[in-house]
């Protein structure tokens, strides 16, 4: 052993006496009591500090989360599950047309439709430990805490997927202790109610995922899916899954579109949030290295989708119309769901308005189907038509006040046009025009648009209510003359649309002609019976007060008008043997789980016996055969039985025709927005209108043939006969009616058949002077006289009243008439005889010139004194006589005679001769 370690050994000895010196080993007994009683005081300290620190914090907890009601698992579920989802909107036979408008594109989707990839990706990037925690992470909370109370730079989450759930459902994106602590208890008491696949399919819906590529907002992976990248949530690749499940984060920041739906100059922020996305997939073992590295060098640029249409940029009148009407119908369902009537809401304005915001909102949130009636290729069709079609007429200058500035300026108004197609028997609309450019008019003509429906008020108001009404039937005689309707008025009202008048009409004549005076005073004979009400049933729904006793709503001038739609839709109640059936466009309403909460019913409402139905329609067949819309025939590309009625508005501001074959009934209408004349140089505004019917209607049947051009026509119901009648009263022939060849034949209701023997005429004789005729005296000579029939004066008054004098406007101006007279065609004798005629021969021909004496009923020729012949004046003044020598006298309508005329040698001098008579 060296010294070295000698010395060492010395040492090492020292220090353990040291250790088991009796001094050393007291005083380290103290010391370890003295420490041990420190520690544990500092642990009593500590124990009771913390206790105290996790009363006060349970204190604390418990005050803030003190409001919180004790949530059920049914209002949790109703709550967590109320995704607002857009409402579909559909054609008819389930075409989709697309998203009603809404500020945010939802679509709600189950669980097993995402794809696993999405799945994943969402947890690993929002949730890693969703499938091991109770609704919280408390050290992620407690990170937070402490972030958020030190102000920390770095702010990471503390919100595990059911927390999000909570804060995007139930809670607010307050920032508050007090939301955070409410979102916590919930997210623990939503964990106890539902399993983790149930939470997970909520958050994925609910989540919102910034824009699609139309620019609109979206929420849940499948409207992400849809609008970014065109697929399936179900069809999504790993990077696409990626891409997606990263855009929560910041849904506006990393989504690829903008707000006019194109895509953005700056993806960079997307991009690099994808990669992150799968960065975390890889870490938490959901994707293997190759996946990782494929996925992060993918060009998802490359699977955005392009823009799809809105349908409100495609078919904006539609969408709107759409909206509208489903407003109005989801409003009567959520009331009678309370126990409301339509009868209540009718009555109650509070009560409806209620309801129409309640229904507003739902459409717009609780992702309904709407099903309608439209179908899209005829409706497409027809507005192709409309938009190209080029005899519209010319824009016209129109003074408006600026919205904006309050000035008066000049604008150039096009004309408009409204057209609605309607199947008879359903009232389904089939298609309708609304208008030239919704950009610069949103008006719907078709069925918001209130005008004047002119002469196709007719059958409507008139006729139909007065054949219903036992007043008239198709040949019932009506005056088309110059009366006066409105007391007090110095000139004749109505006029008719030619300012032309044509005497003793059939009805059935004055429907086909569209004339107006005897429109008017057929119905001044049954307005007393509130013709108007038929109108009511038929589903005008404009009517005022006024409109129930001015004669001149039977020529359609309105205090307010009729829309497009509801004047069409009146016109199917003729084929449909008298029913109405209300014309609708939504057929049905699908809630998201499948159910039919609406479900449209036809409800048929009777207005005309069946008989009053035809009789009408078998007229306004006249008006397409022969009347004012004849020129249609021509340019139809097929046949059917078509019965309709044109019209014209007041100084030419309307031009209107309605049409109905046993399938369906079309009504056109154009005009200007504000009232101004149609009449333009070229084609009249009728040709025009109606050319544009035939286009439209045209356009369909080459879509559906059968639809539109039914093989068979409209059906005579029973309690029809064809009987004759005489066209001068409507009455049974009588022997002078048979005698003046004016017996008509014409259809009627059984019951309404004439049963009266005809007594307008009154046997007579007449003479004509001239082009016109005169009763016969009983003096006038009988050669000279013809037979002839008189208007009875009873008949006339009962027919145009004591006030109207010019009879002779009664008698048509055809040839049938011209044996019938008026009692005042009378001429008076002027008391003195005729002047005499000067006469002249030519071989064996003898002429005269005419008596100057406005009386002279004839002449009579005379040979050696002996008279030969007597000519009727107006007749030629000329005749063929044999050898001998001849003179001719003047003989008025008293049989007074002139002096004779100059005496000729005929026959036997070649040249004229004269001789002086006897």
């Amino acid at each position: 052993m060296n010294e070295k370690m000698q010395v060492w050994m010395e040492k090492v000895k020292s220090i353990l006496n040291l250790f088991t010196h009796k001094k050393t080993i007291k005083s380290a007994r103290i010391t370890y009591q003295v420490v041990w009683n420190l520690f544990l005081l500092v642990l009593t300290v500590v124990i009771l500090g913390g206790s105290f620190a996790t009363g006060v914090g349970a204190g604390y907890f418990a005050s803030l989360v003190k409001d919180e009601p004790v949530r059920s698992y049914e209002s949790l579920k109703k709550d967590i599950y109320n995704y607002t989802e857009t409402s579909d909107l559909y054609f008819a036979n389930d075409v989709y047309l697309g998203r009603l408008r809404s500020d945010l594109v939802r679509d709600e989707v189950k669980l097993d439709q995402v794809s696993k990839d999405l799945t994943n990706a969402v947890i690993a990037t929002e949730d890693e430990y969703f499938y091991k925690h109770n609704g919280v992470v408390p050290k992620a909370v407690f990170r937070a805490v402490f972030q958020e109370v030190t102000n920390s730079a770095v702010q990471s989450g503390g919100s595990t997927l059911t927390q999000q759930l909570i804060k995007n459902q139930i809670l607010t994106n307050e920032v508050s202790f007090q939301r955070k602590a409410n979102e916590i208890l919930l997210a623990l008491r939503l964990e106890k109610f539902f399993d983790k696949k149930e939470i997970l399919e909520a958050y994925l819906n609910v989540s919102t995922f910034g824009r699609n590529s139309s620019g609109q907002n979206i929420a849940g992976v499948q409207a992400a899916a849809k609008g970014i990248f065109g697929k399936n949530a179900s069809e999504l690749s790993l990077p696409q899954a990626a891409f997606i499940a990263g855009l929560p984060q910041s849904p506006f920041g990393y989504t690829p579109f903008t707000r006019e739906g194109t895509v953005k100059n700056n993806l960079e922020p997307g991009l690099t949030r994808m990669k992150t996305v799968l960065k975390r997939m890889f870490d938490g073992g959901y994707i293997n290295q190759q996946q990782y590295a494929e996925a992060s060098t993918y060009d998802i640029t490359k699977d955005f989708t392009p823009p799809v249409a809105n349908p409100l940029e495609n078919y904006p009148w539609l969408t709107f119309e759409i909206e509208k009407r489903a407003i109005d119908v989801l409003t009567t369902v959520l009331a009678k769901k309370d126990g409301y009537t339509e009868k209540d809401l009718n009555e109650d304005d509070n009560l409806y308005y209620k309801y129409k915001i309640l229904a507003d909102h739902d459409l717009h949130q609780d992702g309904y189907q709407i099903h309608t009636t439209i179908d899209k290729d005829i409706y497409d069709a027809m507005q192709v038509v409309k938009d190209n079609y080029k005899y519209y007429g010319p824009d016209k200058a129109q003074e408006k006040k600026d919205p904006e500035t309050g000035d008066m300026i000049t604008v150039m108004e096009p004309v408009e046009v409204g057209a609605e197609l309607i199947e008879n028997k359903t009232g389904k609309i089939i298609s309708f025009v609304a208008g030239r450019d919704f950009n610069k008019q949103k008006l719907n003509h078709a069925t918001s648009a209130y005008r004047p429906n002119a002469s196709t008020m007719k059958p409507l108001l008139v006729y139909g209510p007065a054949i219903e009404l036992g007043k008239a039937s198709p040949g019932t005689p009506l005056p088309n003359v110059a009366l006066n309707f409105i007391p007090g008025r110095s000139k004749p009202w109505p006029q008719n649309y030619d300012y032309r008048y044509s005497g003793i009409v059939s009805a059935r004549y004055a429907l086909a002609k569209s004339y107006n005076v005897p429109a008017v005073k057929l119905y001044k004979d049954i307005v007393d019976q509130r013709p108007a009400k038929y109108l009511e049933k038929m589903g005008i729904t404009s009517l005022l007060p006024p409109d129930f006793t001015n004669l001149s709503t039977a020529i359609g001038s309105l205090e307010k008008g009729v829309t497009i739609e509801e004047n069409t839709n009146a016109f199917s109640t003729f084929a449909n043997n008298g029913k109405f059936i209300d014309a609708y466009m939504i057929d049905k309403i699908v809630d998201k789980s499948g159910k039919i909460i609406y479900q449209h019913e036809v409800k048929p409402v009777d207005v005309f016996k069946p008989q009053s139905a035809y009789l009408t329609l078998d007229m306004m067949r006249d008006v397409i055969k022969s009347g004012t819309a004849a020129g249609i025939n021509s340019k139809l590309n097929f046949k059917a039985d078509w019965a309709g009625k044109t019209g014209t508005g007041n100084e030419y501001t309307d031009a209107w025709l309605v049409a109905t074959n046993p399938n369906v009934t079309f009504g056109v209408w154009t005009g200007y927005d504000t009232p101004k004349s149609l009449q333009t140089q070229g084609m009249s505004y009728s040709q025009r209108n109606n050319t544009l019917w035939t286009e439209l209607i045209n356009s369909a049947y080459s879509i559906k043939p059968d639809l539109i051009a039914p093989k068979e026509s409209f059906e005579m119901p029973e309690g029809i006969v064809k009987r004759s009648y005489c066209a001068v009263s409507g009455m049974l022939p009588s022997s002078a009616c048979s005698k003046a060849g004016l017996i008509e034949s014409d259809y009627f209701n059984v019951n309404d058949v004439p049963t009266k023997v005809d007594d307008s005429l009154v046997e007579g004789k007449f003479v004509t002077i001239g082009d016109k005729k005169y009763l016969a005296l009983d003096s006038t000579p009988q050669e000279f006289a013809q037979f002839g029939l008189v208007l009875n004066p009873d008949f006339i008054e009962r027919m145009v009243g004591k006030s109207f004098k010019n009879y002779s406007q009664l008698i048509p101006q055809k040839d049938r008439w011209g044996k019938i007279l008026v009692p005042t065609a009378k001429m008076v004798d002027n008391g003195k005889k005729p002047d005499g005629v000067g006469l002249s021969v030519s071989g064996t021909t003898l002429t005269w010139n005419a008596s100057p004496d406005n009386d002279v009923v004839g002449y009579r020729v005379y040979q050696g004194g002996t008279k030969v012949a007597s000519i009727n004046s107006g007749s030629d003044l000329s005749f063929t006589a044999g050898s001998g020598a001849y003179y001719v006298t003047a003989v008025d309508i008293a049989g007074k005679e002139s002096a004779p005329s100059n005496v000729v040698e005929a026959g036997a001098v070649s040249e004229t001769s004269e001789t002086t008579a006897p």
